[in-house]
Formats: C-alpha cells, structure tokens, sequence
C-alpha cells in the first residue's frame, strides 16, 4: 500500500530553485533588487478516511492587507523564532489554534518571493492528534481543508490576469468549490504538484 506521506517525503527531496510572483511578470520586477523580509508559511495536511487534506485560511475581510484571501498560517520570522520552521510553527498555533507539538515537520520547499516584499519559506508538516481549528478573530474568517488529490494535480491550474497598481498582473490559480486559491498560495501549491506528479 502507497504512503501518501512518505511520497511528499520524498518529493521534498528534490533539489529545485525558490520562485517568485514576477515568474509571470518579468516586466514588473525591480530593476535593483530590495532586501526581502524573511517569513514562515505551514502547509498543513491532515490524514482521513478519504485521503491526505490540506488546511487552508480564508483571510478576514476586514483586514487592511489581502483582505479575503486564501492563505496558510503563517508570517514573518521574529527576532525571537529560531528560522522559518518556528515562525510558521508559531503562526499556526496563534491563527488556526494549531499546536508545535500536533505537528510533525515533513520538510520544506524552495523559497517564493512575493510582490509585497517577502521571501517565504513553506513548511510541511503532518498534523498529528486531534486538531480542532480555532479561528483567530479579527484575522482569520474560515478555517477549511481541500483534498491533497485536488492541489496534487498540475491540470487543476491555470494562470489568470487582473489589473494591479496600473499594470496586468499574471499569477496562478487553483479554485476549489466557492474557494478561489490564487497568488502565491496557489504557486507554492503549485510547485508542490509539480513535484508529487513526477
């Protein structure tokens, strides 16, 4: 019998260079470029009856930066965290009531440079134990999961534009039901699929 997990193991073994919102806008790339804040993403899966799922967030629409968005837990790294995986550890606990210790790290994936400025490390982790979501108010509207099967196929993506501080923006989606997962999210996703599918 296939372990699910021990396939993204392995897939986390390949080596493969970071990535970045301006793969799909070369035009819109800094000339020089800027010192990037470092960040921690967790990629959380969750075995089932049905499969491995992910856990996603759907952002508050109340807040003043991607307001609405489909996100993983996660932020910047603080002078307190001892590199990306704490960071993301940290986050998860703090916006979806995810414990460090219900987390089993898989490994990690090349880096993703956002249009905002950050540099973002994604962690994958296996959640271990019962995990209730608790959502944190006032950031996180939703707590919701997709099936691994979903984000794991390449063909589910497709690449979309809209219009973006006076310029067209490309970036990648994978929409599932009423959740529309696109931006950096959906390219960390992405690249995840790409390695899985091989």
């Amino acid at each position: 019998m296939t372990d699910p997990i021990g396939r993204i193991r392995s897939a986390l073994q390949v080596s493969g260079s970071g990535t970045s919102d301006f793969d799909l806008n070369p035009d819109a790339a800094p000339s020089e470029r800027p010192s990037l804040r470092p960040a921690g993403v967790l990629v959380p899966i969750q075995e089932s009856g049905r499969g491995l799922k992910v856990v996603l967030t759907k952002r508050s629409s109340a807040l003043k930066h991607h307001p609405g968005q489909v996100a993983f837990p996660g932020g910047k790294i603080e002078k307190d965290d001892s590199g990306p995986v704490e960071a993301a550890l940290r986050e998860a606990h703090e916006e979806i009531g995810l414990k460090p210790e219900n987390v089993e790290v898989i490994g990690l994936l090349p880096c993703h440079e956002t249009v905002t400025l950050f540099q973002i490390t994604p962690v994958l982790g296996k959640i271990v134990g019962d995990f209730q979501p608790l959502p944190e108010q006032g950031e996180v509207e939703e707590v919701f999961t997709v099936p691994f099967s979903h984000i794991a196929d390449p063909a589910r993506y497709s690449v979309q534009s809209r219009r973006w501080r006076g310029q067209r923006r490309y970036y990648y989606t994978v929409p599932y039901g009423p959740y529309y997962i696109w931006g950096a999210t959906a390219r960390i996703l992405r690249v995840l699929a790409e390695r899985v599918s091989t």
